[in-house]
C-alpha cells in the first residue's frame, strides 16, 4: 500500500477512471448485442435505429480515449456493413 498522499489519490483516480472506462465498454457492448440481435431476426427498421445508437456511443467512447479511434472506426464499420448486407 501506498505511504505518500500524492500516491494514495493517484489510486484512488485511477479506480475511477478504471470503472468508468468499464461502465462505457459495457455499454458498448450492449448496444452492439441489440444491433446483431436485430440482424439475426431479420429487422432493417430495428437494425437500422439501434446502428444508429451504437455509432453515437462508439464515438463518445473514442473521444472519451476508452477506445482508440481506428478500434471505434472498425466496430461502426462491420456493424454498418452487417446491416446493409441485410436488404
Amino acid at each position: 500500500m501506498a505511504n505518500i498522499k500524492s500516491a494514495k489519490k493517484r489510486i484512488l483516480v485511477i479506480n475511477s477512471k478504471t470503472m468508468r472506462n468499464k461502465m462505457i465498454k459495457s455499454k458498448v457492448k450492449t448496444l452492439v448485442k441489440k444491433v446483431r440481435a436485430a440482424i439475426e431476426a431479420g429487422d432493417k427498421a430495428a437494425a437500422t435505429a439501434a446502428l444508429k445508437v451504437a455509432t453515437s456511443e462508439i464515438s463518445k467512447a473514442a473521444s472519451k480515449g476508452v477506445f482508440h479511434k481506428n478500434t471505434a472506426s472498425r466496430k461502426v464499420s462491420r456493424l454498418a456493413i452487417a446491416v446493409n448486407k441485410m436488404a
